[in-house]
């Protein structure tokens, strides 16, 4: 299994020579399970070179989607996808538990006038949602586990084990505030102990989070306790500030670094850009 991000901006794309070295595009991930098969988790702005690149193998016709949650950051690539408007493809998209009954409606929303001058009708693609669709598990990525998000309208992130090693992905994801259907934080120490690499948002600092509270992220020393003291083995800080810029970013990891030193923890700490390769 390999897991390349394709956007790891949060909140709005922010291209520009300030993020070079971390990118502007937002939440997309591609994994590729061993048997050649593509999960795409969310449908940020990465999406569209995303959907770019997938069209160059000329072998691929199904592609699977998991939405962690409906905010425009996560989708707004989706009508820039492609493969969409192909008949050569199918595509399955997946919503956690719950929800699978909207999932089409709120894809379809997105691109209705006056939104977009495009509408779902033009998207040539063949679509499956929820239980149209296979079990992940049945399509090479075993062991796919859903964890509720705490955030503002809920959301799913997810658990991955392939060859032994954890994969957890925590995007938009408050530690500091319960929202309803989120984990305490002690679930979410369970839900991550031990693994071997956690993608966590890390959006704001101590200072960000006096005004920002109850928005549904987390700050850097949030994040960082979390992975400290569930033990994990490497925690990728996730879903940057749009103002973040890659100077600020750094000071903020290596204070992260510092934070993880002082606590006599092994944990190795990095921020998350745009093109990182993580192959398990």
């Amino acid at each position: 299994m390999k897991i390349k991000v394709w956007g790891c901006r949060g909140s709005l794309p922010s291209p520009g020579p300030l993020t070079l070295r971390y990118g502007g595009n937002t939440t997309c991930l591609e994994i590729r399970s061993d048997e050649g098969n593509t999960l795409i988790v969310d449908a940020g702005s990465g999406l569209r070179p995303l959907g770019n690149f997938l069209l160059k193998d000329k072998s691929l016709d199904r592609v699977f989607f998991f939405l962690t949650h409906y905010h425009w950051d996560h989708l707004a690539g989706f009508p820039f996808f492609v493969p969409a408007y192909l008949p050569r493809f199918s595509i399955y998209v997946y919503f956690g538990p719950k929800n699978q009954r909207s999932v089409r409606k709120v894809l379809a929303h997105q691109v209705e006038p006056p939104y977009f001058p495009v509408g779902f009708s033009e998207m040539k693609a063949t679509f499956k949602f929820g239980k149209e669709c296979p079990a992940l598990e049945a399509v090479g990525f075993h062991d796919f586990k859903t964890i509720p998000l705490s955030h503002p309208n809920g959301g799913q992130g997810l658990r991955l084990v392939n060859n032994g090693r954890t994969f957890v992905f925590l995007t938009d994801n408050e530690l500091g505030y319960q929202h309803p259907g989120g984990l305490s934080r002690d679930e979410y120490v369970d839900v991550c102990r031990g693994v071997d690499v956690l993608l966590h948002d890390a959006q704001y600092t101590n200072e960000d989070i006096k005004r920002t509270r109850r928005w549904g992220h987390t700050t850097f020393n949030e994040a960082t306790d979390l992975a400290i003291d569930a033990g994990v083995k490497a925690l990728g800080l996730f879903h940057h500030d749009p103002d973040r810029s890659d100077d600020d970013l750094e000071k903020e990891v290596e204070n992260c670094r510092a934070r993880i030193r002082a606590a006599k923890s092994n944990v190795e700490c990095f921020g998350v850009w745009e093109g990182q390769i993580l192959d398990f």
